[in-house]
């Protein structure tokens, strides 16, 4: 087996003896402060040792560590944890480092159209062909099923976001961060902020196409502090690269998860937002002490209609005490 660059955590499991959360990483000689020689010497040997004992514990397991360049990629993914069978990958390069200098396009993503395990993934989930085509959901080349949500401003790709079908996580790096879907509201006196790429998907297969997500999930809880400036609200920082499309809106529907978290989100949001102009959906009930989770949870379960009139019976936003 060989170990495969990318740019996620690796998670572990029983198989390989690494514990949940454990992140492979080669060590690279890096840049050495001005010391002694006898000191350079030492911290050289140290850190051969280190990568003697890494390489030897990974060798162990059957993987190839001479397939990756030591200090080429950030993280690399464990194919024990990662592969979807027990073979090995043909290469190592599932996601590689792009040079900040090349346009980010998809050609350098290695993005394809969607293959038709992908598609019966997200026709399980009610989502259409169609809506995939319009969002230009696509998938990372290779063995991997990997969804690879694009984010485009006015057409053009700025940025991407991973997700395998195990619901683990990535985005590309150094891009800026953006609203998915921006492009859809870029004239909407009316908008619909999601929690998700997939809820965003599902509001435009019950009609509504004025629908936006959040890049990066919801905080566990309300800040107490003061809002910070703009420059330093670095979790929001979407919302104000985004703030020119945003200011047009009169009326701005929050349809985030109805689990704390997601409440925690709609309040984060209509702080910055403007109460004044923020409504907010509840979700319908899914039993007499639960209510359905998200947008894609009401369109599996109960269908378009449902969740188009969950989003028209949305009211006024209420302040509401998280903490």
């Amino acid at each position: 087996m060989k170990l495969i660059g990318a740019r996620s955590s690796v998670i572990g499991d029983d198989k390989t003896g690494l514990r949940a959360g454990t992140t492979l990483r080669l060590w690279s000689p890096g840049p050495t402060p001005t010391i002694g020689d006898a000191d350079i010497d030492d911290a050289k040997g140290e850190r051969a040792e280190l990568s003697t004992k890494l390489k030897r514990k990974i060798e162990a397991l059957g993987i190839n560590v001479d397939s990756c360049t030591p200090g080429l990629y950030d993280l690399l993914y464990c194919p024990m944890v990662f592969a979807d069978t027990k073979k090995a990958y043909n290469g190592i390069n599932l996601h590689s480092e792009i040079d900040s200098s090349q346009p980010l396009t998809e050609e350098n993503l290695r993005l394809e159209m969607l293959g038709d395990e992908l598609l019966t993934y997200f026709a399980e989930r009610m989502i259409s062909k169609e809506t995939l085509e319009r969002n230009n959901v696509m998938q990372v080349a290779g063995d991997r099923k990997i969804i690879a949500f694009t984010y485009r401003q006015n057409g053009v790709l700025v940025g991407c976001k991973y997700r395998t079908i195990e619901k683990k996580y990535w985005q590309e790096r150094n891009t800026e961060k953006m609203l998915y879907g921006i492009d859809d509201i870029a004239e909407a006196d009316e908008i619909i902020i999601v929690e998700g790429e997939l809820d965003k998907l599902s509001v435009e297969e019950a009609g509504y196409y004025n629908c936006v997500s959040v890049p990066s999930g919801a905080p566990q809880t309300v800040s107490l502090k003061e809002l910070p400036s703009p420059e330093k609200d670095v979790g929001f920082q979407y919302i104000w690269n985004c703030k020119d499309y945003l200011d047009k809106a009169s009326r701005i529907i929050l349809a985030t998860d109805s689990d704390i978290p997601g409440q925690a989100l709609a309040e984060e949001l209509s702080r910055r937002l403007g109460r004044e102009r923020c409504w907010v959906v509840h979700w319908p009930k899914k039993d007499e002490f639960s209510s359905f989770k998200d947008a894609n949870d009401v369109l599996k379960n109960m269908g378009a209609d449902a969740l188009r009139d969950a989003i028209h019976k949305a009211e006024l936003y209420q302040v509401q005490n998280l903490n």
